[in-house]
């Protein structure tokens, strides 16, 4: 057996985790930002540009993105940009770049310490 803290270190272990400063260096960049937390945490607030994707349905979801919805292959044009996925804390997130990194994704990184550690630093946060 296994807890989940083990599961969300195997998983950092094997991810590209980045800290807040880059994300925020990279908001200027044609990047997709994939808040993974649940709605009702991303309507108290989130990274200007994320697009909410919970982690439950983040799989089979991704084709819905507005980046590119209505695509010929929605999966093969999203590999070409940057994801940056981040959580509340870096868990969720961690776990989720593990199973897109599983689906192909190369480009596709961890945001370390989430929307808590954004919103420590005071960096600008967007609402519905």
């Amino acid at each position: 057996m296994k807890t989940a803290p083990q599961l969300v270190a195997e998983a950092k272990a094997g991810i590209k985790e980045v800290p807040i400063s880059e994300l925020e260096q990279q908001l200027a960049h044609q990047i997709v930002i994939i808040d993974v937390r649940e709605p009702q945490e991303y309507a108290q607030g989130f990274v200007p540009g994320a697009v909410n994707l919970p982690r439950g349905i983040l799989e089979t979801s991704l084709t819905e993105l507005p980046q590119v919805k209505g695509a010929e292959s929605p999966l093969e044009e999203l590999a070409q940009r940057e994801l940056y996925l981040y959580c509340r804390s870096g868990a969720r997130s961690a776990l989720a770049t593990e199973s897109l990194m599983r689906m192909g994704f190369d480009k596709v990184y961890s945001v370390d310490g989430g929307f808590e550690a954004w919103k420590k630093a005071d960096l600008r946060i967007e609402t519905p």
